[in-house]
């Protein structure tokens, strides 16, 4: 045979193979997702109990209508073997009956359809209410509600898993809930149709009654877990202790809560998403079990690796203790929850590399993590974010990634690209080499209120990965690490579980003006469409973590580097000095001044503003209106504030006094009218967050210990020295009324003061003398008890109004 011929023969060969080895997968992967959807099937609700569950749901958003629509749990059968909704007509004669029914395959599937209904034939709009809340003023009459074609409409789920929540999103979010707020937010994930949540709330009590058969005290726990705010981190293994101890009161309501929300989640049609052993354990174990291979991490940013708060201490997955440990974790929970699912999350390598990248080590690690999983429920699917092969990719490469991924059985692992609106994973990593993934939106990072998102890419992006070839796509989610903002970014991406075609999303964005006002107004459907070639087209790659000067005023000596250009800064904008691929953007330097992030043009902000403005004669009074207003004011003016900071920083360079004094006085002026603005909306108060962490409090101590932990979340967040501030300050900054007036201006004040003095006195500029009165004050503070109000004062739309003239005319 001929050396060509020979080629041409070997490369058909192996041709041959690789096709047959991708279909083998494709093959592998759908019967596993198959098997996994149809246990998860065997554990929902009865059809009765979900259809009455789904009611419950149309009861509490819109009771005059409970009984214009009946609603029915169907087979796949209906929808081609897929899940779906149906809407149809309800043909009956009878003036009392019902006029539309939705069948469903789950009652999420049947809530999802009401949704779709209120939407696009009522006109209707439903977001959290801290974002304006629901528009349903647009919705007809019980007995008048517009029919839809005569034949009826389908639309099916384009992947099985609409995936919702962050492991940190329990604590900025969720921590100070009640059930009240709980049923909820449940009822907003109905309506959104998700169908795969994380449900993180009260595994502390389990922890504590897990940890006991191994002879841990709540004595030893009281040093493991962390404070109510901080929990997210104390489970991942970032640091110990900072915030608690928790009190039995708080272990046990807890626990409650948490069985209240996994019931509705089932009744719902749901399929929870439970936490599983990462290997994170108490400092007693090691007493206990001198034997056990457990070693202690390092510092996660404290300020001087204080090992009262950091340096937690590790089971090695290797070690028959870790299975134990591991089974009894998932055993307690299915005897306190009952069997609701097989679904398990754990990220014992999320910002924490293993000690080596020797694959064989890695694979070992793996399959002993699933291992405990798997002998407390022989049917256990690890659910693992993928934020590690994005956040420390250099550790993470394809051998590395092979190993862990392969390391359990085929279809017993899914993969969360966690930011594949901006950095998606599946790409780069031939769809995480066969392992089923669920493309996820991460977008919010700290909870930090700022108007952000990358609308085309939510759009387009899970449809091109969906259709891809050799995909193993399986469902769409959002991770963000805060919720209640930007309604619109998590309108269009709920509703991309359903979305089988590209979606034209100038159509899309006017509809959505319409629904969210309740009728078509000219102006502000122009502003949409300005808002999504600006505010919402960030195509710069940077993840979004608001850093603007009020909320994270800068810790630098602009002594030190004078010649560090203002006017390329002012047209610049970009983050400098930071890692950006970690979730924690730190370290800031004297001799780098960080940079806010604006990857839009500002002027194209303020004249979406204007036409805003321009609609309040109609739209006053519709709170969702009156949201997005105050909301884009506030982000107007504070990227001036940016500006302004700038400019009184060359005042200082040139030696300028007087410009320095007015600059400083008009960024001290801006935080004060933002305040003032952010007052009259009940949606931006400091008040509300602090109050509902209190209202958890069984007695004095705990609404001190709550209180505490609310603040400190919002403004240091960890531990600082009397001179060195938290490296972790400000990262779940909020501009929220009270914080501005009572903690970003004094801070703010106190520095340009400081400023002014050294250069009216021509002597050094004391930034660390700053920095003893800021964090003195900023400790104060977090320990302090005043009252800030839970309810708006004032007229938000005059304010912005007056604020427009003032600073934009």
């Amino acid at each position: 045979m001929k050396p060509n011929i020979y080629s041409k023969f070997l490369f058909i060969k192996i041709s041959l193979l690789l096709l047959s080895l991708c279909s083998s997968y494709s093959t592998q992967e759908s019967e596993a997702i198959q098997s996994l959807l149809n246990r998860s099937n065997a554990k929902k609700s009865s059809p009765s109990e979900q259809e009455s569950a789904a009611k419950g749901v149309l009861r509490r958003l819109l009771p005059t209508h409970l009984f214009s629509f009946e609603f029915k749990i169907v087979t796949q059968d209906v929808c081609g073997g897929n899940s779906c909704f149906r809407i149809s007509n309800y043909k009956s004669s009878s003036r009392d009956s019902a006029e539309i029914i939705i069948q469903g395959t789950t009652a999420v599937d049947i809530t999802s359809g009401l949704h779709w209904y209120l939407k696009y034939w009522c006109g209707a709009h439903v977001s959290w209410d801290k974002t304006g809340g629901a528009q349903l003023g647009s919705v007809p009459e019980s007995g008048s509600l517009p029919p839809v074609e005569d034949w009826g409409v389908i639309i099916k789920r384009s992947v099985p898993w609409n995936y919702y929540q962050n492991v940190v999103t329990s604590s900025y979010s969720y921590v100070w809930w009640d059930w009240e707020r709980w049923e909820k937010e449940i009822d907003w994930m109905a309506l959104q149709g998700i169908n795969l949540p994380l449900t993180f709330t009260g595994q502390e009590s389990i922890w504590q009654k897990v940890f006991a058969e191994f002879n841990i005290t709540k004595q030893n726990l009281d040093d493991f877990f962390g404070g109510p705010a901080f929990l997210a981190w104390a489970r991942m293994g970032n640091l110990h202790g900072w915030g608690g101890p928790l009190t039995q009161n708080w272990l046990d309501t807890q626990l409650m809560l948490q069985k209240k929300i996994l019931s509705r989640v089932v009744e719902l049609g749901m399929t929870p998403v439970l936490p599983s052993f990462s290997g994170n354990v108490p400092a007693a174990l090691k007493a206990k079990f001198p034997s056990a291979n457990i070693s202690r991490l390092g510092d996660w940013n404290t300020v001087d690796g204080n090992p009262r708060w950091c340096c937690t201490y590790l089971l090695d997955p290797s070690d028959s203790l870790f299975i134990e440990i591991g089974e009894a974790f998932i055993k307690q929970q299915i005897k306190e929850y009952g069997d609701v699912t097989d679904i398990y999350s754990c990220d014992t390598f999320n910002e924490n590399s293993p000690p080596t990248s020797d694959p064989t080590y890695i694979s070992s690690l793996g399959s002993a993590v699933y291992t405990a999983m798997s002998k407390g429920n022989k049917k256990a699917v690890w659910l693992m974010q993928g934020w590690l092969f994005y956040s420390d990719s250099s550790f993470w490469k394809p051998p590395q990634m092979k190993a862990l991924l392969h390391s359990v059985p085929f279809g017993k692992m899914i993969v969360l690209d966690l930011f594949a609106e901006v950095k998606p994973i599946w790409k780069s990593s031939s769809q995480f080499y066969h392992v089923p993934y669920i493309w996820c939106m991460l977008h919010n990072f700290g909870g930090n209120i700022e108007m952000y998102g990358v609308l085309d890419s939510v759009a387009s992006g899970p449809i091109d990965a969906r259709v891809s070839k050799n995909s193993t796509m399986i469902g769409v989610g959002m991770c963000m690490e805060g919720i209640e903002h930007n309604p619109v970014v998590y309108e269009l991406m709920s509703e991309m579980a359903f979305r089988s075609d590209p979606l034209q999303l100038e159509e899309w964005l006017t509809t959505y003006s319409r629904r969210r006002y309740g009728k078509s107004v000219n102006q502000v459907e122009i502003a949409w469409k300005i808002l999504h070639r600006s505010i919402y087209n960030c195509t710069d790659g940077i993840a979004d973590h608001n850093t603007d000067y009020i909320v994270k005023f800068p810790d630098w000596d602009p002594t030190v580097n004078s010649q560090l250009g203002v006017p390329k800064l002012l047209q610049r904008h970009r983050l400098v000095g930071i890692q950006p691929k970690r979730r924690f953007f730190l370290h800031e330097t004297s001799s780098s001044l960080p940079q806010p992030h604006l990857w839009y043009n500002n002027r194209d902000a303020i004249t979406a503003l204007k036409l805003f403005l321009d609609a309040g004669k109609e739209l006053a009074e519709l709170p969702t209106y009156r949201y997005d207003l105050v909301d884009l004011a506030r982000q107007s003016l504070s990227k001036l504030a940016n500006e302004v900071y700038l400019k009184a920083i060359h005042a200082f360079w040139d030696k300028d006094a007087q410009a320095l004094t007015f600059h400083s006085i008009k960024f001290l002026q801006l935080i004060k009218d933002i305040d003032k603005l952010l007052a009259a909306d009940d949606n931006f108060l400091l008040g509300t967050w602090l109050a509902s962490a209190k209202g958890l409090a069984l007695n004095a101590d705990e609404r001190k210990q709550y209180e505490w932990n609310a603040r400190t979340q919002v403004t240091m967040w960890y531990d600082n020295t009397k001179n060195e501030q938290s490296e972790l300050h400000d990262y779940a900054n909020k501009f929220w009324s009270g914080l501005l007036e009572e903690y970003y201006h004094p801070r703010a004040s106190m520095y340009f003061t400081r400023l002014l003095k050294s250069l009216n006195e021509n002597e050094e500029f004391k930034v660390e003398e700053w920095r003893k009165e800021w964090i003195a004050y900023s400790n104060k503070w977090q320990q302090g008890v005043e009252l800030y109000p839970v309810k708006g004062q004032g007229d938000a739309v005059a304010i912005a109004s007056k604020l427009y003239q003032k600073y934009f005319t």
